[in-house]
Order: structure tokens, then C-alpha cells, then sequence
């Protein structure tokens, strides 16, 4: 929201919000543009006939006072997405869906367009260098959007990404997720099903073909667009790095993991559709190190590497963990996954986990009671977790000072370590540990 309010000031609006409380880095990103509030907190009165629109964020309830204000006046109300179309009318829509990898995807296409030197705008989930912001609206003629399927406000509950209807629709795969708001999987299918009805007319969909799940939905569904379906390409690895090859052209890349290979074959045909080469494609892609904290290199010497992924639904950590696993078959893996979200912390979701980190040879599972008391979730027990994973030795740890001895007394020779949260490990700097170890 507050990325979205500095791109509209440097559009010439004139724009001003409210919130109870602001953290970093917006309180510093507003304070620099001059739009912090003068007051915290919620201000009905500041409400007046004069305002052209409002955005809604997701986290203000239906009794906020400015939004009750504004209903009773009858302004225009937007959510975060609605208002992303508004402004987008008249553009090319590439909208990126999926379960997993659509920061990445998403991250990867603003990277070639930028290298290839194609004005458009984005909408992005992650910090990604050469962008310094995540929302960006401007005159340009395209704009690549990541489609949550998360609800959009308080007042339009259905996912982000019912209301961007996309000209270019990308989806990655499908894995139940957000258990809080999707209770079964069926329902979590059904919002994909409604998204394929969003595409335009005689638009494009790019599909990741080697999902069965999303393969019989999209083979099933009836539409009026197109469609391409897609899945891993010709690679090989050779000294830890990985070689692409599309159309008979090679390029090496930075980033690793069958899954970076499926969304850099996406981002290949969605960026041919808005015009760029295969050539000019493996040039600029060859150079893309990642979206933060996906597959993120925190540290490295010649024996060791420690990774920090933003990986922790199901399909996220498993994929991650192969990831690693394949491009570093000589060397140990000691994988340290943090259950943070809704859905990881329930136990009901917990069979979900079964299997994800076989790959590892040492494997620890890290979730605090701080957490649970933060979502008003019930205590979760070991055994339940040890019953989902169904991991042979699995760690369990609870404390953040165990989890930091812990860490400091494995041995890191021939080995990789990969850190996976959504979180931070109730403060942990990773960072710090991981020049520590690979000094």
C-alpha cells in the first residue's frame, strides 16, 4: 500500500493515508516522500467530498471509521487490485498466478523487459535490484502484475487476482495453501477456475503443464483464449551452475532448481508475446541473481553455501529443498525450516509437510509459542509436527536461543546450509551467521 501511494504522488495525484501503526521500511520510504500522516490512527473527519477515490489495504476491518465515513458518503472505493485495473485499463496485462514461484516469475519478466529496454509498469511481491520500488504506474504501455490469491479487502473477500483481468495469464502450479481463508482444497481450486474466466478475450494463458492438478483444470475449462503450456527445458549442470537452452541458444545462469527452470520457461514465452527474442530473453536472463530472499546466496566459500528462502508452504519448501539437493549432490544438507504463516502452524495442515524435507540429511523444523500467541492459534505439539513430517530424525526446537546454539555447533564442511522461513526466526541475523561460517 504504501509503494502504491509514493508511485501515485510521482504520478502527480495528490495522495494521503492513514494507519494505526507504520513500521520500517514505509515509515522511512513515506517520511522521504512527505506522506506520513500527521497523526496515527484513524481520522473519519479528514474524509471529505473532495477525495477522488480510496484504497482499501487488506488488514483495515469493515468498522473502520474513514471507511464507514466513506460509504456513507458514497465515495469510490477501491481495493489494492481494483484500483491496480483502474489504472490499467488501457494497457497490456501480464498477470502471474500460482501456489509457488510467482514472485520469481513475475521478478524475472520485469528483468528482461528491463534489459530489453521496454517501458511497462509492475506490481511485485519482493525487493528486486534495479527496482526501487515494488509498484510502479506509469504511462508505459504494459504492466506485469503477481496475482495473489490471497482476499483482496474487508469489503471484496475474493483473491487479488479476480480483478486484473489479464491479456497475458501465467500459471505456475496449484497447492493448497491458506487454509484460513480456503478451508478445503476444493475450494482453493475453485478460485483458479474463476481466474481462467478473467482472462480477456482472445488473450493468452501460459501453463505449467507438468502440474497434473492445474493440467486437468486448464485441459477441462472452456475459454475464449489461448493457451500454451509449458515445462522444464533442456539444461544441464556443470560445476554448480546451470546451462538453459532454448531454440538451440545457451545461456548460464545464476539461479538453480528445476523450479527456477519452469518459471524462467514461462517468463520466456510470456516475454516473447510482448515482443523480445529468444536471444535478447537468454542474454538478460543469464544475469538475474534472484528475487530477495528466493534461493538468496547469504554466504559462501569454497566448501560451504548458506541459502535464505522465503520457501514455507508445502510445494514451496519441497521444491527448494530439491533445488539444492540437485545442484550440490557431493555435499551435505542441512536444512532449518521455520513454520511461521496460518496454514504451517495448524495441525491439520501439518500432513501437508510429509515428505518435503527428505532430501535433507540434517533437518530441523523451528516454530515458537511467540507466533502462535501473535495469530491467537492453539499451542501446536512436537508430536503432531513429528507425525506430519514423518521425518527420520528430525529436530524440533521451540526457542530462539537453542535454535542459535544449535546452529553454531553443526559443522559446515562440504556442506550447504538452506534457512527457509517467512519469517525471521524471531530476529535471528542471518546474515551475520552466514559470513561467520563462510569467512
Amino acid at each position: 500500500m504504501h509503494q502504491l501511494a509514493i508511485s501515485l504522488k510521482k504520478k502527480g495525484y495528490i495522495v494521503r493515508g492513514s494507519d494505526d501503526e507504520i513500521f520500517e521500511p514505509a515509515f522511512s520510504n513515506l517520511a522521504a516522500e512527505g506522506l506520513l500522516p500527521e497523526t496515527m490512527g484513524w481520522h473519519p473527519e479528514k474524509i471529505d467530498p473532495g477525495v477522488g477515490a480510496v484504497i482499501l489495504g487488506m488488514h483495515a476491518k469493515q468498522d473502520n471509521p474513514e471507511l464507514v465515513r466513506a460509504r456513507e458518503m458514497g465515495l469510490k472505493i477501491y481495493s489494492f487490485p481494483e484500483y491496480i485495473y483502474q489504472e490499467s485499463r488501457a494497457k497490456t496485462r501480464v498477470v502471474i498466478g500460482g501456489s509457488h514461484g510467482k514472485t520469481t516469475t513475475t521478478s524475472m519478466i520485469m528483468h528482461v523487459l528491463k534489459q530489453a529496454g521496454l517501458k511497462f509498469d509492475w506490481l511485485v511481491g519482493a525487493k528486486l535490484e534495479g527496482f526501487p520500488q515494488s509498484v510502479s504506474l506509469t504511462d508505459a504501455p504494459v504492466i506485469i502484475c503477481e496475482g495473489d490469491e490471497y482476499p483482496a479487502s474487508a469489503i471484496k473477500k475474493r483473491p487479488k487476482f479476480h480483478f486484473l483481468f489479464p491479456d497475458v495469464a501465467i500459471l505456475t502450479g496449484i497447492a493448497w495453501d491458506h487454509i484460513n481463508v480456503f478451508p478445503t482444497f476444493d475450494f482453493y481450486l475453485e478460485q483458479f477456475r474463476i481466474f481462467l474466466d478473467k482472462i480477456e478475450s482472445g488473450g493468452l494463458l501460459i501453463y505449467n503443464e507438468t502440474d497434473p492438478v492445474l493440467k486437468t483444470l486448464v485441459e477441462n475449462h472452456p475459454g475464449s483464449f489461448r493457451k500454451k503450456a509449458y515445462r522444464i527445458p533442456d539444461h544441464r549442470i556443470e560445476n554448480g551452475r546451470t546451462l538453459v537452452e532454448l531454440e538451440g541458444k545457451t545461456a548460464r545462469l545464476l539461479v538453480f532448481g528445476d523450479h527456477n527452470l519452469l518459471n524462467l520457461q514461462a517468463a520466456w514465452l510470456a516475454t516473447a508475446e510482448l515482443g523480445v527474442d529468444t536471444r535478447t530473453f537468454l542474454q538478460a536472463i543469464s544475469n538475474f541473481s534472484g528475487a530477495s530472499k528466493r534461493l538468496e546466496l547469504l554466504g559462501k566459500n569454497e566448501h560451504t553455501n548458506v541459502y535464505r528462502d522465503f520457501a514455507h508452504a508445502p510445494s514451496k519448501v519441497k521444491a527448494t529443498m530439491e533445488a539444492v539437493r540437485q545442484q550440490y549432490p557431493g555435499r551435505k544438507l542441512i536444512s532449518v525450516l521455520e513454520l511461521h504463516t496460518y496454514s504451517s502452524l495448524n495441525e491439520q495442515f501439518m500432513g501437508e509437510y510429509k515428505g518435503t524435507l527428505d532430501n535433507a540429511d540434517t533437518a530441523l523444523v523451528f516454530y515458537s509459542r511467540h507466533a502462535l500467541s501473535l495469530k491467537g492459534m492453539p499451542d501446536l505439539s512436537k508430536e503432531k509436527v513429528y507425525k506430519g513430517f514423518d521425518k527420520k530424525g528430525l529436530i524440533l526446537i521451540n526457542e530462539k536461543d537453542e535454535l542459535i546454539k544449535w546452529l553454531h555447533q553443526q559443522s559446515y564442511e562440504n556442506a550447504n546450509l538452506l534457512l527457509m522461513s517467512s519469517g525471521n526466526y524471531e530476529g535471528i541475523d542471518l546474515v551475520s551467521f552466514a559470513k561467520e561460517i563462510t569467512k
